[in-house]
């Protein structure tokens, strides 16, 4: 829809305010903008690309407080990620404010995974760099069990890269009690690499590595030799021995635990005497 004059030159106004912000109060009329119904379209009369690394903050504390799921993520992927990864192309490592609006757009962890984590693995071009800076948000911050999980799903499906394995590595480091279809998830994205011709990096066998320990439990004994099979294919002169151990040292989830027996109690003989005469032990009357 076309827009009242008065009002383009009102947020052109409001895009020189946050072109120069560094602190204090944002005009009024840039909070509105999540209520409106066209608030795409008013945004991009600010001109985000020109907005301060402070005013950038700013914004994303307003949508992720008050825009939609599915709003913010927009907002997430449109405007906060591609500034992020430009930041982190010219500068080598992320600005201050840039990094606290990624902390602040975790307030709504669907969009952020959706928006931001969920589309740099899907780029193929996310850098290690970029995963390392982005990820470290990941690991600082609590993050609901069940957007972790499904985002561990969608990485697992994905094809690889370094980048995807620091993800995935950072989210099983935080040892969510994870239910098995994503175990096997996981497990089935290692077993792809059983015919891989290439030499894997460092950082695909430290994922399997994290994996290992802390999941060697919940798989079945089937993926258990799976796994070992897989070692001998994909092979890391240091990390490989540890995984091995650790899945030769693995009680899995289909084997079942024998109750330990109850060593027999010196009593004198009392309850023996009792069973003896018929009658129940005390301590079993109820």
């Amino acid at each position: 829809a076309d827009l009242d004059p008065k009002v383009i030159e009102m947020y052109r106004g409001v895009k020189k305010v946050l072109s120069r912000y560094r602190s204090g109060k944002l005009p009024k009329a840039f909070k509105i903008i999540p209520a409106l119904s066209n608030w795409e379209q008013v945004l991009y009369l600010t001109d985000p690309d020109s907005w301060s690394s402070a005013a950038m903050y700013q914004a994303t504390r307003i949508f992720a407080s008050n825009l939609k799921e599915k709003m913010a993520q927009r907002f997430y992927n449109l405007v906060l990620l591609p500034r992020v990864r430009d930041d982190i192309a010219e500068y080598k490592k992320l600005n201050y404010h840039l990094y606290q609006a990624l902390r602040k757009s975790l307030f709504k962890p669907g969009a952020f995974f959706k928006g931001i984590i969920l589309p740099l693995c899907e780029s193929g071009t996310c850098t290690l760099r970029e995963a390392i800076i982005v990820g470290s948000v990941l690991s600082k911050n609590s993050v609901p069990m069940l957007h972790a999980c499904a985002a561990m799903l969608k990485i697992a499906e994905m094809p690889y890269t370094g980048a995807n394995s620091i993800f995935l590595r950072l989210l099983l480091d935080k040892k969510y009690t994870l239910p098995y279809r994503v175990i096997d998830a996981i497990v089935h994205h290692f077993l792809r690499f059983e015919r891989e011709q290439r030499e894997l990096p460092v950082l695909w066998h430290q994922c399997l590595l994290s994996f290992c320990q802390r999941y060697k439990g919940d798989i079945s004994s089937e993926q258990k030799e799976a796994l070992l099979v897989l070692l001998r294919a994909q092979s890391h002169h240091s990390i490989t021995p540890e995984i091995r151990w650790e899945l030769q040292h693995a009680t899995c989830r289909d084997v079942e635990v024998p109750e330990p027996m109850m060593a027999p109690q010196d009593d004198g003989g009392e309850n023996l005497r009792e069973f003896s005469s018929g009658e129940a032990p005390s301590e079993m009357v109820t």
